[in-house]
């Protein structure tokens, strides 16, 4: 595993001291949210950093997958780092900041990534944890783990530009019951409401997240990304894709992947896959 390295060198001027470390190993970049002693309570750097990080990665063609997690078993991210209530998000001004610009330029640029991006949650995954987590395409968790998004309790409605990622993917039943009862759910209670995909336990995470990522990196990077652009599109859209999308989309047929992939299924061999 190469050395893990901070997004950014340099701090934002007045931000807390959490930091994003990735990873990279053969394709699969390791994505960790760090604050310690804070339950890696997610800073406006943090958040910055994220942006960063993600649209680089949709840059690259040899990345297979993502992981993001939190730093240590205890959480993933306990919802916003209340240091910085008083001077990130204080005034109308910076609220509007905050949650127009720095939080929605993170949540977009993982939603708009082309690379599979898995969401490896331990603990606690509360607010901006959640939301993080709903812009990730697989979402796995240990038995320990507990979701939601109380901010109702703090005295403030969920922005529009996060909500629409809740709603779009959960659905009104169990936002309602996020935003509305301040819900925090346990690992079984959110498996049944589809907010993760898998629950495994805590001695069993990693082997089981490992066996994840490998079946992600098994397939085509090519499809992996063609794929994602028809969920985002069918999500994002109530109109079906037009002929000329569609045209767009079958011209897959002329990539060396699908080639390699063709040709393997009919002499039962293991497809080499390129991304291009």
């Amino acid at each position: 595993m190469a050395k893990v390295e901070p997004v950014c060198k340099e701090r934002l001027p007045g931000t807390g001291q959490g930091e994003v470390f990735i990873a990279e190993d053969r394709g699969v970049v390791r994505l960790t949210l760090s604050n310690p002693g804070k339950l890696n309570a997610l800073t406006a750097a943090m958040w910055v950093e994220l942006a960063h990080a993600f649209n680089t990665f949709s840059l690259r063609n040899d990345l297979r997958c993502v992981v993001v997690s939190g730093a240590g078993t205890e959480a993933f991210a306990a919802g916003a780092d209340i240091s910085e209530f008083e001077t990130v998000r204080n005034t109308p001004d910076q609220v509007e900041q905050y949650h127009e610009n720095i939080v929605p330029a993170a949540l977009d640029a993982i939603a708009a990534c082309d690379v599979p991006v898995v969401a490896a949650i331990r603990g606690a995954c509360i607010g901006g944890g959640l939301e993080i987590a709903s812009v990730c395409d697989i979402r796995v968790c240990n038995s320990v783990a507990r979701f939601g998004a109380p901010v109702g309790l703090l005295g403030f409605p969920m922005a529009p530009r996060e909500f629409r990622y809740l709603i779009r993917l959960f659905g009104a039943r169990v936002v309602a019951e996020l935003l509305l009862e301040g819900r925090i759910f346990d690992a079984a209670q959110a498996q049944r409401r589809g907010i993760v995909t898998e629950v495994f336990e805590s001695e069993s995470f990693d082997n089981a997240l490992g066996r994840t990522v490998e079946r992600v990196c098994r397939g085509s990077p090519l499809a992996a990304r063609i794929n994602k652009r028809q969920i985002r599109d069918f999500l994002d859209q109530a109109a079906p894709p037009s002929l000329a999308e569609r045209r767009e989309f079958y011209k897959f047929a002329n990539s060396d992947d699908y080639r390699a992939g063709r040709v393997a299924f009919l002499q039962k061999g293991t497809p080499v896959f390129t991304g291009t």
